[in-house]
């Protein structure tokens, strides 16, 4: 028999036998379980934030002193069966619905407007029976999809300027939105989301210059050049907040108030905590099971506390950070780096907050704060990025590398 016969013969079945191989490959990997580090920081977290809602709001309610642990429970475990099936999804079938994603996100940021309750002088919730549905924190999750399609499709104009300006002009009509609510807050992690999906796409610098150059001008104009002329954009309650931490002892009964007894509360708390935590425990502190968790976890547990809680953060930043490296194409990229703003934002400016080094801006602490539309809109979040990894992984895998934990 001939060499070429034998090869004849032979190859299908080499061949057959490699796409087995691969295939088998393919299948393994990508039943492959999700990140661990990022899920045991996610996990911590949530551990992290029952055990301090209930030291904080145990009595809130005399009668039902568990009301507020039970519902974060139930929605951090919701949640986080929700990242699970989402690891197991294609992330990459969301960029040929980014249009009608960011359509639907601003219709329900405009449903707010009808159909919302007031609370605390804003109006950015949807009441139904059992939960109040915050359009702007799911919009977030929305914004970073909707955004990241946008710019990949148009990739090839990615070192135009009017490409650039698009790509600001789709996330400011989103922020705007938020902001008139007025949800101040949102709207500025709507613009940090926004600014870091322009930079991990890879626009050029000198856009990136003139785009920071505009936010100071604008954050100038709208908290002094205005102001000075008679003229507020901002309610003025809402400037006092965002200027206050620069002088927070000028006015502590009033707009300073609440980072002055920020800061005593974690100043209280030490080294190891203060179990009475009278700070939080007789109301000095308001809201301190949502917007200044922070100062309850620094008041209760002391300084080993917090840098728990910090630890936990920098944990789960590093794994997005990493996984959006490991990603397999530009939209896995820049789909985690809008995840990653969307986190680091919100943890600097809360703790920040807490500390009095940022403005009170109302920002909630990711998978701490009290909230089923934040705690499930992060777990969302992670959720993509953990498909990001999944999809990473079982690519690498495929060449002959296997990412395992790093």
């Amino acid at each position: 028999m001939s060499v070429s016969a034998i090869n004849q013969g032979t190859a299908p079945s080499v061949m057959a036998s490699n796409e087995a191989v691969d295939g088998g490959v393919s299948a393994r990997v990508l039943r492959a379980p999700v990140d661990p580090l990022l899920t045991l920081g996610v996990i911590g977290l949530g551990v992290c934030s029952i055990m301090t809602l209930h030291s904080v709001t145990r009595g809130f309610i005399p009668s039902s002193p568990n009301y507020y642990v039970d519902r974060q429970a139930a929605y951090l475990i919701v949640g986080l069966i929700a990242m699970l099936v989402l690891a197991g999804f294609d992330y990459t079938l969301l960029r040929r619905i980014g249009r009608p994603l960011y359509v639907a996100m601003l219709i329900s940021l405009l449903a707010v407007r009808v159909l919302g309750h007031a609370s605390n002088g804003s109006q950015r919730a949807i009441q139904f029976p059992f939960f109040a549905f915050q359009a702007s924190e799911l919009g977030k999750v929305l914004l970073v999809v909707a955004l990241s399609g946008f710019i990949v499709d148009r990739f090839r104009r990615i070192r135009e300027r009017s490409n650039t300006a698009q790509v600001m002009l789709v996330g400011l009509v989103a922020a705007m939105l938020v902001i008139v609510q007025p949800d101040v807050g949102s709207g500025l992690v709507y613009l940090a989301i926004t600014f870091t999906v322009v930079f991990v796409a890879g626009v050029p610098g000198r856009h990136l210059a003139t785009l920071a150059a505009v936010g100071v001008a604008a954050v100038g104009l709208v908290l002094v050049a205005a102001p000075a002329m008679g003229v507020h954009l901002l309610k003025p309650y809402q400037e006092q907040r965002l200027t206050s931490f620069l002088h927070p002892s000028t006015d502590p009964q009033k707009q300073g108030y609440q980072q002055e007894e920020s800061k005593i509360a974690i100043g209280s708390g030490q080294k190891t905590g203060d179990v009475s935590a009278p700070q939080t425990t007789l109301d000095f502190v308001p809201e301190d099971d949502t917007d200044f968790v922070f100062a309850a976890v620094g008041e209760r547990y002391g300084f080993v506390g917090a840098a728990l809680v910090l630890s936990l953060y920098a944990l789960v930043i590093w794994r997005v950070l990493r996984i959006m490296t490991l990603a397999k194409d530009l939209f896995g990229a820049v789909l985690s780096g809008g995840v990653l703003a969307m986190l680091l934002f919100q943890v600097f400016i809360n703790v920040g907050m807490a500390i009095g080094i940022s403005p009170i801006t109302g920002i909630t602490l990711p998978l701490m704060s009290y909230g089923g539309s934040s705690v499930l809109a992060t777990l969302l979040a992670l959720g993509l990025v953990q498909s990001i990894y999944a999809r990473a992984r079982a690519t690498h895998a495929l060449k002959g590398r296997d990412l395992a934990v790093i």
